[in-house]
């Protein structure tokens, strides 16, 4: 399900969060999908069960998922409109990583090339 770097820069947290968003986002869990429980991921990715109650946390609060009182937490259903002040952040986090890999020298055919080849395959995933 979810794969932990234990060397990545990226907390153990926030790999969880990036996790269950890439599952959501690529269909692999769907809208009213159960989550498994905080102790039982816990067990799993043996790690503190603070630490995934904070990720599930982080979630809901970004609306990926919603927890019903003593049933556990699910998949949210996708939001047909999009936050525009999370759009505008994100597409300022890519324009930033593309004026990067311009510096580098990556030609815009290069990095087109890579986003298509992105995108598709995460389209195979859904």
């Amino acid at each position: 399900m979810i794969q932990l770097d234990l060397k990545s820069r990226k907390s153990i947290y926030e790999q969880i969060v990036d996790g269950f968003k890439e599952l959501i986002a690529c269909g692999i869990l769907k809208e009213g999908d159960k989550l498994p429980s905080v102790r039982e991921l816990a067990s799993t990715l043996t790690v503190n069960p603070n630490t995934i109650q904070k990720s599930y946390s982080r979630l809901e609060s970004e609306n990926w998922i919603y927890t019903v009182s003593g049933l556990g937490c699910f998949v949210a259903e996708r939001s047909h409109k999009p936050d525009p002040a999370a759009l505008r952040s994100l597409y300022s986090e890519i324009e930033e990583c593309i004026m990067q890999l311009l510096f580098l020298g990556v030609t815009e055919k290069e990095i087109l090339s890579k986003l298509q080849e992105f995108v598709s395959e995460r389209g195979k995933q859904a």
